[in-house]
C-alpha cells in the first residue's frame, strides 16, 4: 500500500467547490485535485448541513465531472458516520463510479470515519471501525478496479483493524503528516514505526508522489518534467 508522506513537494489543491475557471487555472500548477464527495443523501442538508451550501451533493458532483472534463487527477471520498443510510453510502459510491467511467481521471477514494473533536459543534459517537472494514469491502466491489480505497490510519483505532482494512481492499493510506488539519486531535504515529508493523504482516509502505504515475501524461509539460525527476528516487520504473 502507498501513502503520500512527502506530499509537500507538488501541489494538491482541496479548496472546496471552484468555478470551472478557477480549475483551468489551477490545473497548470497542480499535479492533482481533491473535493470529498461526502454524501449525496439531500436529507443531510436538512441536518449536519444545514448550514453549509458548499455541501451541496450537486455542486460537488459538477466538480467532479469538470475534473474529468479537464483531465485533472482527483482524489474525492466519503465521509462516514453523518447520519447517512448504507444506501446513502453504496448510492455515493455508484454516483463516483459513474462519472470515473465517463472520464477515468478519479485516482482514489477516501473512506474517512467521522471521529468526533474539540472544535465540533455536532455530537455523535463516530463510525465504529468494523464498519469502516465492510465499507472498504463494499467500495472495493463498487467501484472500478483501477480507483485506489484510501483509509486515514490516524483515524483506525487499532492495528487490528487498519489491517483488516487492507485485507478488504484499501491500498493507500493517504497523507502521513505532523498535523492533520481536518482532525487535529487525532494525530498520526511516526512513519518507521507503522512501517515496521506493516512490514512484519507481509505489507511494504511506499512513498508516492500526490499523483499516479499513470497521469503523468495529462500533466502540462513543465510540471510533466518536474514529476519525472522524482519517480526514480521514489522507485518507480515507467513501461
Amino acid at each position: 500500500m502507498r501513502a503520500s508522506f512527502i506530499d509537500g513537494i507538488f501541489t494538491h489543491t482541496n479548496a472546496g467547490p471552484l468555478l470551472y475557471e478557477e480549475m483551468v487555472q489551477l490545473k497548470q500548477v497542480n499535479v492533482s485535485m481533491g473535493l470529498m464527495l461526502e454524501q449525496i443523501a439531500p436529507h443531510l442538508r436538512e441536518t449536519v448541513h444545514r448550514q453549509a451550501p458548499s455541501k451541496d451533493p450537486d455542486l460537488r458532483l459538477q466538480q467532479l465531472e469538470w475534473a474529468g472534463d479537464l483531465r485533472i487527477p482527483f482524489t474525492t471520498g466519503l465521509l462516514l458516520g453523518l447520519g447517512e443510510t448504507s444506501t446513502d453510502r453504496q448510492d455515493t459510491l455508484k454516483a463516483i463510479a459513474q462519472i470515473h467511467q465517463r472520464w477515468g481521471h478519479i485516482q482514489e477514494v477516501i473512506l474517512q470515519p467521522y471521529r468526533p473533536g474539540h472544535q465540533d459543534d455536532w455530537s455523535t459517537a463516530g463510525f465504529a471501525v468494523e464498519e469502516l472494514v465492510k465499507m472498504v469491502a463494499i467500495a472495493r466491489d463498487l467501484l472500478p478496479s483501477d480507483i485506489a480505497i484510501q483509509i486515514p490510519p490516524n483515524l483506525v483505532e487499532s492495528p487490528q483493524y487498519l489491517l483488516a482494512c487492507l485485507d478488504a481492499g484499501a491500498r493507500d493510506l493517504g497523507g502521513i503528516v505532523p498535523l492533520d488539519h481536518v482532525n487535529p486531535d487525532y494525530g498520526h504515529g511516526a512513519i518507521a514505526q507503522l512501517s515496521q508493523h506493516l512490514n512484519l504482516q507481509g505489507w511494504n509502505l511506499q512513498a508516492r508522489l500526490p499523483i499516479y504515475p499513470h497521469f503523468d501524461r495529462w500533466l502540462p509539460e513543465p510540471l510533466q518534467q518536474s514529476v519525472r525527476s522524482w519517480r526514480t528516487p521514489l522507485g518507480y520504473v515507467g513501461s
